[in-house]
């Protein structure tokens, strides 16, 4: 009975043993089963917001040369292209008959200022009458005023640039005939240094610029909120920056947008008025922004962001997220995700929400 017993016990004890065996090497085995992925540990950053928006440069000043009085072109005197003066002169019309109606009122004028004054004396002794003096006095007068206007008209045969800049092509040769105020200009200045960028933008992107800094989810950059940058037409960017000089307070109803205007520096000239641009401003800042890796998100057949998060228990999880925009090669989150979540950057095509999974090594975020 004793033999019995020990035999009962042994048999007992190896069933129990084989039976740990099987279950340690099914829990291996699920260990094994389990999907390697790579994560990224979400944190908050202070990122500096910008906006890309399409702009045209236009010219500082921009004066278009017209004649002031009629005549015949008598010699250009600037060269097409070149940096003129303010004053300096550009054209010359034939003077002369303007210098002698100048020449005649001139002329006229002494002999009117002695009879308008012998009658200021005559009229003092009772001589001639009021009427006499004050036509005396008033033809004295209007002969100052015609010689005035001559001498105007006889400056204007210098036609002169009222500003500094660069002048472009000549409208008109030697020889022309030109008109007072005609509709084509002469030729056009323009002061390229500084310059202006004009800048429209959408008022429906104003519109959430200033909903997201009521809300405090933008706060503005004090020291560089006015700063401006471009990127030229062949994608290189311009070497100096500009400042914001103000928005427009009329929506064009063509566009729906706003015109913003910023000025630069050009002492190079590279900028030449009607060249397209990309300016670079800057909206805000944003002191708990939440980026990931595009590669971690993705679209559902609703077209909503979703992206995989490993839980504490390394489940799986899905979220749908909200993505304002791409900053570089991640996207900016505002709805979806909390910091310290484990975001699937690898992996994500292999594992379905609720699988476990093994986090085999964290993905560098930069």
């Amino acid at each position: 009975m004793r033999n019995l017993s020990r035999i009962k016990w042994a048999l007992i004890f190896v069933v129990v043993l084989s039976l740990t065996g099987c279950g340690q090497r099914g829990q291996g085995r699920v260990q094994q089963d389990r999907q390697e992925v790579k994560v990224v540990t979400i944190i908050t950053e202070r990122l500096v917001l910008t906006g890309e928006l399409p702009g045209r440069t236009c010219a500082f000043l921009d004066a278009e040369i017209r004649p002031q009085v009629n005549g015949l072109i008598q010699k250009r005197l600037f060269t097409e292209g070149a940096e003129v003066k303010a004053g300096q002169i550009l054209y010359q019309i034939d003077p002369a008959q303007y210098r002698a109606a100048y020449d005649k009122a001139k002329a006229n004028l002494p002999a009117l200022k002695l009879r308008a004054e012998r009658y200021k004396e005559a009229l003092a002794e009772d001589a001639v009458s009021q009427q006499e003096f004050d036509d005396a006095d008033a033809a004295y007068k209007q002969a100052q005023a015609e010689m005035e206007n001559a001498r105007i008209n006889l400056d204007y045969t210098q036609v002169i640039s009222p500003i500094t800049g660069r002048i472009g092509t000549s409208n008109v040769t030697d020889g022309d005939i030109v008109t007072a105020y005609q509709p084509i200009a002469l030729a056009t200045v323009q002061q390229l240094d500084p310059i202006y960028v004009d800048i429209p933008q959408s008022t429906v992107e104003l519109l959430r610029l200033r909903r997201n800094l009521e809300d405090g989810r933008l706060n503005p950059d004090n020291t560089n909120q006015n700063k401006v940058k471009l990127i030229l037409e062949d994608g290189s960017p311009y070497p100096l920056d500009g400042t914001l000089e103000f928005q427009d307070v009329t929506v064009d109803p063509s566009t729906g947008s706003v015109n913003l205007r910023a000025i630069f520096p050009n002492p190079k000239r590279i900028l030449l008025p009607g060249m397209f641009v990309r300016a670079i401003i800057i909206e805000g800042i944003n002191n708990r922004a939440l980026l990931v890796p595009q590669q971690g998100v993705s679209r559902n057949p609703r077209g909503e962001a979703i992206a995989l998060i490993v839980d504490g228990d390394n489940k799986v999880q899905q979220k749908i997220l909200t993505v304002e925009r791409t900053i570089g090669d991640k996207w900016l989150v505002s709805a979806g995700l909390n910091p310290g979540d484990r975001v699937v950057v690898e992996g994500s095509q292999k594992v379905r929400p609720g699988a476990l999974v093994k986090v085999s090594l964290e993905a560098n975020k930069n």
